[in-house]
């Protein structure tokens, strides 16, 4: 799937017309974002144990950073594999339980898609006579309300059947969601909720800070808005869910979402691929050192930030 959407990204915009804009780059603003990238990732090494701490487990800040790291590059080959890597990894060299180490990770991931539902929530307040023109333009409102009330009835059949009904089927996804409830309002019980808090916050605003300072990187793009910002940021979240890391999707849903903002063709690739690759130099550098340094540092953990 990779391999054929960078091949369709490819085919809109030769790879010399990237290279050129890959060369004539401002890579102070490139190395600014990856900065921002780097600070997101060691903040979520850092939140993970305020939820293991309630737990009984202390880990070293040394062991979660590596532990992070290593999961994000082993996403890049096995779709989700990292997060059990990383709750394995939990297990191997601080003797944390998998399934309590796992289950902090989803408890986490939760936290995650609130702040994503929430930027989501935003840009749709700041954007939302855009975005109303644009479906206006696109569909005939009365098919999306339509769309709408069919979609809430759905919901709401849904929730009652889920919520009466004794089949194995219902009972799974009723279990599910109740877990999913429970780790939500677990984070609630922390004895550092707010710091707990504070930091998921940090780590969204790294992510949006990390993909607006890229922006400048291309002249093509100064005085791009805000708002297309956040959308083209929301598109390229989603993209890495489509294909490992986002190997080729992320470029073409960053294009796909400035495209609606009359943004030319070239440079919304281009500084898709800027952004990718940059965020995957470190990750694959950072993941690639951590899973060959896990070994040797944790034979001696008297070393600085590997005390427990």
């Amino acid at each position: 799937m990779g391999v054929f959407l960078i091949g369709y990204s490819l085919s809109k915009v030769p790879l010399s017309e990237l290279f050129e804009y890959v060369k004539n780059a401002n890579y102070a603003w490139i190395f600014l974002g990856v900065l921002c990238g780097l600070l997101s990732h060691l903040s979520r090494a850092y939140r993970w144990r305020f939820q293991l701490e309630p737990l009984g487990y202390k880990i070293s800040f040394g062991n979660s950073v590596m532990a992070v790291f290593s999961a994000y590059l082993i996403n890049y080959t096995i779709p989700r594999a990292g997060e059990v890597a990383r709750a394995s990894i939990l297990t191997t060299y601080e003797g944390v339980p998998f399934e309590k180490g796992f289950g902090t990770i989803v408890s986490e991931r939760v936290a995650d898609l609130i702040v994503m539902l929430g930027i989501i929530g935003i840009t749709l307040f700041i954007q939302f006579d855009f975005i109303y023109q644009f479906f206006v333009q696109k569909f005939n409102p009365l098919v999306i309300i339509v769309g709408l009330v069919i979609l809430a009835l759905f919901a709401f059949v849904g929730y009652k059947y889920i919520k009466i009904s004794k089949t194995s089927f219902a009972l799974k996804i009723k279990k599910f969601l109740l877990g999913l409830l429970e780790g939500v309002l677990s984070i609630f019980k922390m004895k550092k909720k707010w710091a707990f808090i504070a930091h998921t916050l940090f780590i969204w605003s790294m992510y949006i800070a990390m993909f607006y300072l890229t922006t400048f990187s291309l002249t093509e793009l100064h005085g791009i808005s805000f708002g297309a910002v956040l959308i083209g940021f929301i598109s390229a979240t989603f993209s890495i869910a489509a294909t490992n890391g986002g190997i080729g999707s992320y470029p073409i849903a960053v294009y796909a979402a400035f495209s609606l903002f009359a943004i030319p063709e070239s440079p919304s690739m281009a500084f898709g691929w800027i952004v990718w690759a940059s965020q995957t130099l470190l990750l694959v550098l950072a993941g690639g050192l951590s899973l060959i340094l896990l070994p040797v540092l944790n034979k001696n953990k008297e070393l600085g930030i590997f005390k427990k």
